[in-house]
């Protein structure tokens, strides 16, 4: 074990923690304190190599596995990581920085994700086509795409790695996965529950080291048949380049900054609460975080008064002390751009209505921050900022509001909160994003496809669609 019950991190690679061989020293830290956690391992080529040939060799007999098998892993795995909840939630809040509230909701949510792909899978049905022709038959079948790369960020180390993973192997794909250099604890804990669960050696691999190597060497090797990448958009573009040298199947869930829409019909209050509640999530560090608000003249001064004093009553502080309400940005770089990002917007115009400065605690904090009256010409307005900074804008109409959400080439995520059905049914049709909460936040569970459009990717993860993503359908013809 290492500082404070961090565990022992290595290469999972066969079912068994091995030490990189690649050389380099990074250092795992607490966000909350800046304090060292334990020396990333760093994978060498000839790791990389071991683990390839890992999934290449176990892909036959897993894919061979029958899908009631494979779900009673996944199941037992679920149940392994509830019994052990506090612990992964606790090494999640150490290398994340998220309160530990926010920790354990995710382990338990990432334990579900498990459990649906296990009765999922089960459901990877083919169909049978009429025929033309008396005694020809056509039928399809679908069959896993074979061995997957999967690259996963660090601000949701448990949910984000168990969508790839829950609906790899429950497609019958094995899967070599790279979590994030920051958060790497995590998923090798849920590898560990995988293995004990039962699921055979070489199934599922874990590696970190340097991500661009390790990403391109996996991408560029003729063993990966899928890739499936969450992070940034910019990263994402060099990810899809990499894919289509070997044309390989990819899904991608890239970058946001999503709008809401509070129309003129909206109970101000309520919905700042909802809205402010959501937006310091884990630090604002969500892809699908709202942060563009587009308020209506009518309700803008009560809606900013509200989101501003939910903002400064939030208990700001290290994620496993108690009474923390958020935590601390994930590293240093969060900060400094939530700094030059905040200076930009107030010095282009904007009204700083709460926060805006760095915590005074240890780590990297930055306070719950609401920009008002922000111009389109801010920085902020057009750069997803990743962190808790919310910036509202005041519009006269709804025509104004859905303009203002489309403007931006990213469509990942967005909200609204009207009182009208038109409104709805308007906003669903025309508002351009993946996915599209109305009067409500929760849009991401395990059922449901996770997802976006423009330049936010393509592909989804979660819900059916998500165990499509590693299927192929093989058409058979008989006479």
């Amino acid at each position: 074990m290492s500082y404070a019950g961090y565990p022992e991190l290595g290469l999972f690679i066969d079912n068994t923690l091995l030490p990189g061989t690649g050389s380099g020293d990074r250092f795992v830290v607490n966000p909350a304190t800046g304090e060292q956690l334990a020396r990333l391992p760093i994978a060498s080529r000839d790791d990389l190599d071991r683990a390839l040939a890992s999934a290449e060799r176990a892909f036959p007999g897993w894919k061979a596995t029958s899908v009631v098998a494979r779900s009673q892993i996944l199941r037992k795995a679920a149940q392994i990581m509830r019994e052990r909840l506090d612990d992964i939630a606790r090494t999640m809040t150490l290398e994340q920085g998220k309160v530990l509230a926010e920790s354990r909701m995710e382990t338990a949510a990432a334990a579900d994700i498990l459990d649906w792909y296990a009765e999922e899978g089960r459901r990877a049905y083919g169909r049978v086509i009429p025929s033309r022709a008396v005694g020809t038959r056509f039928l399809t079948i679908k069959q896993p795409v074979g061995p997957v790369a999967a690259f996963s960020p660090w601000n949701f180390p448990a949910v984000i790695p168990a969508r790839k993973v829950g609906a790899a192997l429950a497609a019958g794909c094995t899967c070599v996965l790279k979590p994030a250099e920051e958060t790497p604890a995590t998923m090798l804990l849920m590898a560990q529950a995988l293995a004990e669960a039962g699921m055979p050696e070489g199934v599922l691999s874990v590696v970190t080291g340097n991500p661009s190597e390790i990403s391109s060497y996996l991408i560029a090797s003729p063993i990966v048949r899928k890739v499936s990448f969450t992070g940034s958009t910019a990263v994402g573009r060099e990810i899809g380049r990499l894919a289509a040298d070997g044309i390989k199947r990819t899904t991608l869930e890239l970058g946001g900054h999503a709008p809401v829409l509070v129309l003129d019909d909206a109970d101000p209050e309520a919905a700042a609460a909802a809205s402010a509640a959501s937006k310091f999530r884990n630090a604002g560090q969500v892809c699908i975080s709202p942060t563009r608000f587009y308020v209506h003249d009518r309700i803008y001064d009560d809606f900013v008064d509200a989101f501003a004093g939910k903002a400064r009553a939030l208990t700001v502080a290290d994620g496993t002390t108690d009474g923390a309400q958020m935590g601390p940005t994930a590293n240093p770089r969060r900060v400094t751009a939530m700094e030059g990002l905040t200076a930009d917007a107030v010095s282009a115009g904007a009204r700083l209505a709460a926060g805006g400065e760095r915590g005074a605690n240890q780590g990297f904090f930055w306070q719950p921050t609401v920009l008002a009256d922000v111009p389109d010409t801010a920085r902020i307005m057009n750069e997803e900022p990743f962190g808790p900074v919310a910036v509202i804008r005041r519009v006269t109409s709804t025509d104004e509001a859905i303009a203002e959400a489309n403007r931006l080439p990213y469509g990942l995520a967005a909200y609204a909160f009207t009182r009208s059905s038109a409104n709805s049914i308007r906003l669903g049709e025309e508002v351009e994003t993946g996915m599209l909460g109305i009067n409500t936040f929760m849009i991401n569970m395990p059922e449901t496809p996770f997802g976006g459009v423009k330049e936010s990717g393509y592909g989804s993860e979660g819900g059916s669609e998500g165990l499509e993503a590693y299927l192929d359908v093989k058409l058979i013809a008989e006479s």
